[in-house]
């Protein structure tokens, strides 16, 4: 008695406080998150499963929640779009033939749903709810619940998703760090690395004749002639008997130097009386969204920027390479110009540890904006972006844009992760606590049970005709991973992938999906149950 007493006290406290709820849900989230289920972690899809839990204890528990829902999933889907942009963009063309795969596995999907409700007896609502859940879209739930009218596709969502995140994370984690062929699809920095060699030179020659030189896969920064050390510059004779160090990924340095003449025994960053180098936090506001080239070093500091490390990725100093805010860039410059360069480069982790609430906030309501329009579609439906889709196209842009005028897009990486971090986790435990009721009531039912399984077949489907056609078109295991998260739409599926690998790929085929994804799940939920 007294047990029941303080147990409805205790539910009552947290139905009157939302956000106490939220936080606590958050803190046990975690917890289970880093439990281990054999090689796999839950990760922030802990969060919805305890919000489920704790949803099912009263309803009051989910009520009142779609603001920080909303602003959860706005917060995760901008920063990923800010990050993801500038790459997706770059590799368009390249990721055309991964938009075609990503519509005709969802038409593969869809007609798997269909098929499989009417075997299970299923009503519509029950079908179009599963395959929205599956694919954990909650514009496609909209769409399920105005096409059908029916109380069922709730359910039927409450019941897939949980099944859809479980069984696609168990899918990425078959793909994400293995090495297949990948002839479609360059190799990462983070797959290659980047090194340093000092090369000896063998013959009279000129920088632009080194291989990869003009094509920015190699960059050379000390020169040692005689008992002189200083900085290569850009239009550099070389002589034999000089030592130049070069530096990039392994294959094309080891071709440069061989072009060059041959490896040397000594290693030229060891004399850092004439010539330094150091790695500056770019925090100078004036060179965010600048590339290197436009820094023209060589020019302001009488030396070359070879490397930029962003986060865990260290990347080739390429020309065209767009500088973003707290990017560690190592520059090799004159030893009496170090003060200069840090002048030049700000070089203040305090600075860079701060947003631009001005260029966040007018991204994210741009987004916002973009995602209330809404165009109509037959049959009397309506679609729009929502607050999933509307800020991560609106961020893909302005990631791609890096500035406007005054207005710098990029976020600080410490910061992007941050705030995504957060937005996830949010979005993850509002998702769960609005649906632990309806989970609770069909759950552990024989309608739950044909609902899970239905929600199973979409899955894996899905998985298996996108990794099949993946491989077919040589994409990577990396791209593959994050494309195959994008398509089911499920950031907790990314964060998973991403905690696995850190490679590059995974966000830009994550961006490439998702909002396409969430267009072709709205159209394919009115085409089964025309069906």
């Amino acid at each position: 008695m007294a047990a029941g007493h303080y147990g409805g006290l205790v539910v009552d406290i947290l139905a009157a406080n939302p956000l106490l709820t939220i936080m606590i849900v958050l803190a046990l989230g975690a917890t289970v998150g880093a439990i281990p289920f054999g090689p796999l972690k839950l990760g922030g899809a802990g969060a919805l499963f305890v919000g489920l839990a704790v949803g099912a204890l009263d309803p009051r528990l989910g009520e009142g929640l779609g603001l920080v829902q909303t602003l959860g999933l706005a917060l995760f889907v901008y920063t990923v779009g800010i990050a993801a942009g500038a790459t997706f963009f770059r590799d368009l063309k390249r990721q055309t033939p991964l938009l075609l795969l990503g519509i005709v596995v969802l038409t593969i999907a869809a007609g798997a749903a269909a098929i499989a409700g009417r075997l299970l007896g299923l009503s519509d609502g029950f079908t179009t709810g599963s395959f929205a859940g599956a694919l954990t879209s909650t514009p496609a739930l909209a769409a399920a619940t105005q096409a059908t009218g029916s109380p069922d596709a709730a359910v039927g969502y409450s019941i897939g998703y949980p099944a859809g995140v479980v069984l696609a994370i168990f899918a990425v984690a078959t793909v994400v760090d293995r090495k297949w062929p990948e002839k479609n699809d360059e190799p990462s920095v983070a797959s290659e690395g980047i090194e340093a060699v000092t090369a000896v030179v063998e013959r009279g020659t000129s920088v632009r004749e080194v291989p990869g030189w003009l094509g920015q896969d190699v960059k050379m920064s000390y020169l040692r002639r005689g008992e002189t050390t200083r900085v290569v510059t850009p239009g550099e004779r070389l002589e034999a008997g000089d030592r130049v160090l070069v530096v990039g990924a392994p294959a094309h340095v080891e071709r440069a130097v061989e072009f060059l003449g041959h490896r040397a025994d000594e290693d030229l960053t060891d004399e850092r009386h004439e010539v330094d180098f150091k790695r500056f936090t770019l925090s100078n506001p004036d060179l965010f969204g600048r590339t290197v080239a436009e820094l023209n070093i060589p020019a302001q500091l009488g030396g070359i920027i070879t490397r930029v490390r962003r986060g865990d990725l260290d990347l080739l100093a390429e020309d065209d390479l767009v500088l973003q805010p707290g990017d560690r860039v190592l520059a090799v410059v004159p030893a009496g110009g170090m003060s200069e360069a840090i002048r030049f480069f700000g070089d203040s982790e305090r600075n860079v540890s701060e947003i631009d609430a001005l260029s966040m906030g007018l991204g994210l309501t741009f987004g916002l904006l973009a995602g209330m329009v809404s165009i109509p579609l037959p049959g009397g439906a309506e679609f729009s972006l929502g607050p999933a889709a509307g800020p991560l196209v609106v961020g893909m842009v302005l990631g791609a844009l890096h500035r406007n005028g005054p207005l710098t897009w990029d976020l600080p990486q410490g910061a992007n992760l941050t705030i995504r971090q957060i937005g996830l986790l949010l979005f993850l435990a509002t998702v769960g606590l609005a649906n632990g009721q309806a989970f609770a009531s069909q759950a552990f039912t024989a309608t739950g049970a044909a609902v899970g399984a239905h929600a199973a077949v979409v899955v894996a489907v899905s998985a298996v005709a996108f990794f099949l056609g993946a491989r077919l078109l040589g994409l990577s295991a990396q791209r593959t991973a994050g494309a195959f998260a994008g398509l089911v739409g499920q950031p907790a599926i990314l964060d998973y992938a991403l905690t696995r690998s850190s490679d590059e790929r995974i966000e830009a085929g994550y961006a490439a999906l998702f909002a396409l994804g969430i267009i072709v799940k709205i159209v394919l939920v009115q085409v089964i149950v025309a069906l």
